[in-house]
């Protein structure tokens, strides 16, 4: 499989996900007559972990969309920061990374 295409099965992947979690991430119904306090802890505890994995998977997706857009301009497996090639293994581990190892850690 090459780079672009699984870029594309995990950006619709994500974005399917993105879309099944928006319950998870609404509103918490805050009225003690219906909900006792530990639920709506609970329920509120679950409502922010759902928002940092929303957030996670946005970040992703973005990452995904540029890594695309670069494959379309060319310029897909060379670090956006020092412009050398990024490992064959880092891109096949993820091909959305944009930066080779030394400057994603430096």
């Amino acid at each position: 499989m090459n780079y672009k295409q699984r870029l594309l099965e995990d950006r619709d992947a994500l974005q399917e996900l993105i879309t099944l979690a928006k319950e998870d991430s609404a509103a918490v119904d805050l009225d003690q007559s219906k909900v006792g306090r530990l639920s709506r802890m609970d329920a509120l505890q679950k409502q922010a972990m759902s928002q940092e994995v929303d957030r996670r998977r946005q970040m992703e997706l973005t990452r995904i969309i540029s890594a695309l857009h670069r494959i379309e301009e060319d310029e897909f497996g060379y670090c956006i920061t020092c412009g050398e090639d990024i490992e064959g293994k880092r891109l096949k581990l993820n091909p959305s990374l944009p930066q080779c190892a030394k400057c994603a850690t430096g």
